[in-house]
């Protein structure tokens, strides 16, 4: 229901710029009070851009004088026609979904703490742990490893060698709708500040693109859900400077050679209150034997 509702937000979005309405270019989401009203207006036969901007609420009002040139277009019968039917269908949609809500609410009641334990998961949302509980359940014994579950989930990298070389590294076929929640959940967490998740997906995609890193950080986030449910612990935080704190003897060396290489002389002193590195540099060498220090 919520995927057909995303559809038809989309064909109305593309009926609005039909009639040269780019109310998508101010307003983040057409499902949001201020757009609802602007659409509804539009379907009531308004058309002055001014009042239409004077719809807005909130942050919204910050815009009026975009949304007033997003809102200048030209909307005929038709149309509008088209625009109030996909409208009365989102609506229905949204009564539908709060009928479901209600009853997944009441059905998903026995798993409740296992559902707050996966929520502390930074980019895992109620929905999220609902439709995770859904497809692997709340007891973990039947996987003997984390990764175990990971591999039947269609988390796992492929094992494609032929002639003793290792060719593409696809994952495997696996469940697909756990599989889309947990990379629509990787990327709710590469969006969260100072992280752990947030610090692998970004040092991931910095190397192999978003979408390899949109499925390691889903994997990560289900043997998490794997370990949490087995243990009944919530989710602690490790940080976004974890592998920082793991590799610190190489990014210190690697940091002084690179220093060294600018024609720097670096001492480093350890401060035991902080835990931190102070760099000191006592000597720039010159490059240029004409240049001053």
């Amino acid at each position: 229901m919520i995927e057909e509702r995303a559809r038809e937000l989309n064909r109305i979005q593309k009926v609005l710029e039909g009639a040269n309405i780019k109310l998508s270019s101010v307003v983040s989401d057409i499902n949001g009070m201020s757009a609802r009203l602007i659409i509804r207006a539009l379907i009531e036969g308004k058309d002055d851009p001014a009042a239409l901007a004077q719809l807005a609420k909130g942050r919204l009002k910050q815009k009026t004088e975009e949304l007033r040139r997003a809102l200048k277009g030209v909307m005929g019968p038709h149309q509008r026609m088209m625009l109030a039917e996909q409208w009365r269908h989102v609506e229905y949609l949204d009564e539908a979904i709060a009928r479901l809500d209600r009853e997944i609410e009441e059905r998903t009641s026995p798993f409740h703490e296992a559902l707050e334990l996966i929520d502390t998961i930074p980019g895992v949302g109620r929905q999220s742990a609902e439709q995770i509980v859904a497809e692997i359940g709340t007891d973990m014994s039947r996987f003997p490893t984390a990764a175990h579950l990971a591999s039947w989930a269609g988390m796992a990298p492929g094992n494609h060698e032929s002639a003793g070389k290792r060719l593409s590294g696809r994952t495997r076929k696996g469940n697909k709708k756990l599989r889309s929640c947990l990379v629509e959940c990787a990327r709710a967490a590469a969006r969260t500040k100072n992280t752990y998740l947030s610090a692998k997906y970004h040092r991931i995609a910095k190397r192999r693109g978003a979408n390899r890193a949109s499925v390691a950080v889903g994997r990560t986030i289900l043997e998490m859900i794997y370990y949490i449910l087995t243990r009944k612990e919530p989710y602690r935080e490790l940080g976004a400077d974890y592998w920082d704190r793991q590799r610190e003897a190489s990014i210190v060396r690697q940091t002084v050679k690179r220093l060294e290489g600018l024609g720097y002389e670096v001492k480093l002193e350890k401060t035991s209150a902080q835990h931190l590195l102070t760099i000191y540099i006592l000597k720039y060498l010159p490059l240029e034997s004409d240049s001053e220090g």
